[in-house]
């Protein structure tokens, strides 16, 4: 599923496709410390640049955890939530196997080939646990709560809730609410500790099965709960679609903010985050004719307008080699874990078809931080320039976020909003993180705080992904 949408004109950038099914454009900037680069309404014109995907890497350690306990029959779409929890100094994760189900487990190609799957009568999913001390290395911990097959010995939360998204609310100022659930009927739960939880609590006026990963989040910009959830329309199949909440408990009726450029190729989940000073998704497509799925990346001003950032290109691609561990299908979970040094993606990969035989895993890819997508040149022959929107100085320091290979750089001219020079920056010649900008001829940038300013990039063998303010 893909969207339907308008083109963002004027830049030389990745297509943007942006849906309009509410009828608006969201082009206000609100006040923020950190910029991403991808955010097409801080972009006043990009010259000889484009902008493109990060670069994943996948783990060396990969598949991080299968299908190895006699209930987790089909791990499927995994469907995972991993937090790292600061409070407990734990990484956790919640999954969603089919614990009744009929197993790929040690069966060929050739097998596959000549057998056709059917799911069973009685197909169950049920929420799991598991638990990390360093995101790579996890245990399923003996939980003792419900019983499969005569025993406890397991680590199952839930039987039942299908497509279980699972965060943790720090902001809730109930602690029996801390831990909020959001699954297929739509149903919410809460819990105290994220192991123990009560009933769960159907809201109708959802009005749409959510048959995928469905997941919520607090949207600090809107000061409400949204869910992401999906539905299905005639004219190109499955379509994400959005709720929203003031207390996780009422909800409004979903609509539809996503959905394919084709029926061909549609949009099966999409776990959505607040970074940067934006919503960004990660979007599964499925390919109606392979049979696969892969991850792609969009991104939201108000989670109703969504982007697409290089549409068909996937931010977490499938492996090549078919029977891999991921070749088949690339779900991400519902959070990626922000690190100083990297960001963590982890995700369901499986190593078949989606509606065939396969084994699934749980997988990490990583990226830079704010490594997202980023602009660079269009050409080697010529550097790109990108000129911002006004912006209001909130700090008082410039801090960058690039790539910079050999002998390459980033320029940066601070101007005032009527595009008068201000000062250059002194240039960065190497790869940074949150870098300070030093300014020629002892210009004090403090002194542009709370007014408004715009700044051009000038880039040579570079890609530029984030720019913020710091006191």
């Amino acid at each position: 599923m893909e969207h339907s949408g308008i083109i963002t004109a004027g830049l030389a950038v990745c297509m943007l496709t942006a849906v309009t099914a509410f009828g608006k454009k969201t082009n206000s900037i609100f006040k923020r410390h950190r910029y991403l680069l991808l955010d097409s309404r801080i972009i006043e014109s990009a010259k000889t640049a484009k902008l493109t995907l990060g670069k994943t890497t996948k783990s060396k350690h990969n598949p991080l955890m299968a299908e190895d306990k006699p209930w987790e029959k089909r791990f499927d779409n995994l469907y995972a939530n991993v937090i790292y929890d600061k409070e407990d100094k734990l990484y956790k994760c919640w999954y969603s196997p089919f614990i009744v189900d009929n197993s790929a487990t040690g069966m060929t190609l050739e097998q596959r080939r000549k057998r056709r799957y059917r799911s069973p009568r009685g197909r169950e999913m049920a929420i799991c646990y598991a638990t990390s001390k360093d995101g790579i290395k996890w245990e399923k911990p003996e939980l003792g709560l419900v019983e499969y097959e005569g025993s406890k010995k397991n680590n199952i939360l839930w039987r039942g809730p299908h497509g279980a998204g699972v965060f943790k609310d720090l902001r809730d100022g109930d602690p029996a609410r801390r831990y909020k659930a959001f699954f297929q009927g739509i149903c919410v739960a809460f819990s105290a500790d994220g192991i123990h939880w009560g009933k769960a609590i159907r809201c109708p006026e959802i009005r749409v099965a959510g048959d995928t990963h469905n997941n919520a989040l607090w949207a600090p910009t809107l000061g409400k709960y949204v869910g992401i959830t999906r539905t299905w329309g005639r004219r190109k199949g499955r379509q994400v679609a959005r709720t929203q909440s003031k207390d996780f408990l009422k909800w409004t009726r979903a609509k539809v903010v996503l959905e394919g450029l084709d029926k061909g190729h549609q949009t099966y989940a999409m776990p959505v985050f607040f970074h940067g000073g934006v919503y960004l998704g990660l979007v599964a497509i499925h390919d109606q004719k392979t049979d696969r799925v892969w991850t792609e990346l969009t991104w939201s001003p108000d989670t109703v307008q969504w982007n697409r950032v290089c549409p068909n290109t996937p931010l977490i691609a499938n492996s090549k080699k078919e029977m891999a561990y991921d070749w088949g299908c690339v779900y991400a979970g519902a959070c990626p874990v922000f690190l100083a040094d990297e960001i963590r993606i982890y995700y369901g990969g499986s190593d078949w078809h989606h509606g065939n035989w396969r084994n699934a895993f749980l997988c990490m890819a990583t990226l830079r931080p704010d490594g997202f997508a980023g602009y660079e040149q269009e050409s080697k022959d010529k550097p790109a320039i990108i000129t911002t929107a006004p912006v209001t100085c909130a700090g008082d320091k410039l801090r960058l976020s690039a790539d910079v290979s050999g002998s390459g750089s980033v320029e940066v001219t601070l101007l005032d909003k009527d595009n008068k020079d201000l000062a250059v920056g002194q240039p960065i010649k190497r790869t940074v993180t949150d870098a300070e900008v030093k300014w020629d001829k002892g210009f004090s940038f403090p002194k542009l705080k709370g007014k408004e300013i715009k700044f051009r990039f000038e880039l040579r063998d570079s890609k530029l992904y984030s720019f913020g303010f710091h006191e």
